[in-house]
């Protein structure tokens, strides 16, 4: 089997019919198969899954879960179906909208085996309300290294293709993660290089119902620091420095996040964090640091002062 596209869905009835046509649309010389985990949803997406399975039995692979796994379970147990020698990755709720993407990334990854992952540029389609869509990632497209992960996760889901074989079974502390791709595209990368291909290729949807997109900020910043901490342990400490570099960031966003609620206490918790891993460093922090520590200390001043004010000394 030449590839495997895994895709994993729940409560996507609205969508789903779109992504596995998407697949089926592609023209391509090579065998694939669609492996699909539907995870017990509670709308009708198994419906419309069984569906597919009947009419293309020799295509698609549905996995039925007897009860809700949940995300990372789910995805972690359906990667280890996959038999493809590559595998791509396609969510219930996006779609691909070139239907030469797995014969180009195929072609690209049988030409160059230095590289393990070969990805390319996404449309974001905003369907909350806000409207609007974007192209991303806006940098430039080549080769690029596990590195170049740490900082970001600009390899988008929808978007990417795994030299697959060389990672083996997932730790099992990837089951304790709010998210599997990004972890999952720099284990995949300490095997190769890393291409960005310039055409967009896919379509994310940005949606109530997304499992990541629809969290708050805080929980995702909280969830990119346990990913990145599990990874740092991993990998041997090899790329502390510039982990740290990224977990720090998130500590500044949660203390700003906190700063914009008026709470000083959870700002200077997490200013206190960022600083302790090299915050310091990031590019323009200086006075952003400084402003979000004078807030902390000046509201610790003021209820010591008022403090004061309330105690009567006997006469």
């Amino acid at each position: 089997m030449k590839l495997s596209v895994m895709m994993i869905t729940y409560n996507h009835e609205r969508f789903v019919a779109h992504a596995i046509e998407s697949v089926l649309a592609q023209r391509v010389n090579f065998d694939y198969e669609i492996v699909i985990g539907e995870d017990c949803s509670t709308d009708g997406t198994r419906g419309v899954v069984m569906d597919f399975h009947n009419r293309y039995p020799e295509r698609i692979v549905p996995l039925l879960r007897e009860r809700n796994l949940g995300a990372m379970r789910n995805f972690k147990e359906t990667l280890a179906v996959c038999r493809g020698e590559y595998v791509a990755l396609l969510e219930g709720d996006d779609y691909w909208i070139h239907e030469d993407k797995l014969q180009a990334q195929v072609d690209f990854l049988d030409e160059h085996t230095d590289h393990a992952i070969c990805c390319h540029r996404a449309r974001f389609v905003d369907e909350t309300g806000a409207g609007g869509s974007r192209i991303y990632p806006t940098f430039k497209a080549g080769s690029y290294s596990i590195a170049d992960l740490f900082r970001e996760n600009w390899i988008v889901t929808c978007t990417v293709m795994y030299r697959w074989g060389s990672v083996g079974a997932l730790p099992d502390w990837f089951l304790t993660l709010k998210m599997g791709d990004w972890p999952l595209h720099i284990l995949v990368a300490q095997t190769g290089k890393i291409r960005l291909m310039e055409e967009p290729m896919s379509v994310y949807r940005i949606h109530p119902g997304g499992l990541w997109s629809s969290q708050p900020m805080i929980s995702r910043q909280r969830g990119i620091i346990l990913m990145l901490r599990a990874l740092d342990e991993y990998l041997a400490f090899k790329y502390t420095n510039a982990i740290q570099r990224t977990i720090a960031e998130s500590y500044y966003m949660m203390a700003s996040l906190a700063r914009q609620e008026c709470n000083r206490r959870e700002t200077g918790k997490h200013l206190v964090n960022c600083i302790r891993n090299g915050g310091w460093r990031l590019p323009s922090s200086k006075r952003a640091l400084a402003g979000l520590a004078a807030y902390t200390l000046i509201g610790s001043w003021y209820k010591m002062f008022s403090r004061g004010k309330r105690i009567r000394h006997p006469l």
